[in-house]
């Protein structure tokens, strides 16, 4: 009976260790609210023309990438750089356009994605026709998620037009 009463005891005490285990590891949901990420102007060090960059959320512990909406005015695009951990490129408006080393230029439409593989170096941009706005999902590692070059010129930019 003694022998019972311990190992309740202990069954009991065990029971009760991994529930309030579990109560302290409950997780929740964050809300990013409308209006409270950072938003502004791509600097003219990294972008030609006029671009907005809205950022939608943060890496974090859990996860190794963040997002924004970035909007280019007609002719506006990035500087060449490189994601360390790639970068998802979905058009959520208007038409992109993303040019490699290579010369290839892509020109990708709304609902369109391009995948960019680490230290692929790129650009991106709207054509001159009108304004585009894409969804950026970019990885990151080692607390970094792009490597910044020169600019690219109108000479290679303008080579989408011959393509």
């Amino acid at each position: 009976m003694k022998k019972t009463a311990i190992i309740m005891t202990l069954l009991i005490f065990a029971a009760t260790a991994a529930f309030a285990g579990q109560n302290q590891e409950t997780k929740s949901q964050v809300l990013y609210a409308k209006g409270t990420q950072k938003s502004f102007k791509g600097p003219e060090k990294y972008f030609t023309g006029d671009v907005q960059v809205d950022m939608l959320f943060p890496a974090n512990s859990e996860t190794s990438f963040s997002g924004a909406y970035v909007t280019f005015q007609p002719g506006a695009r990035t500087a060449w750089h490189w994601h360390p951990a790639g970068q998802h490129m979905i058009v959520t408006k208007g038409v992109a356009l993303t040019g490699t080393r290579d010369g290839k230029i892509y020109k990708f439409t709304e609902g369109e994605t391009v995948w960019c593989p680490s230290n692929v170096d790129h650009w991106h941009g709207a054509t001159l026709d009108g304004p585009m706005t894409h969804l950026v999902i970019s990885g990151v590692k080692d607390g970094k998620a792009v490597f910044w070059k020169e600019k690219v010129t109108d000479a290679q930019y303008l080579e989408y037009k011959k393509q």
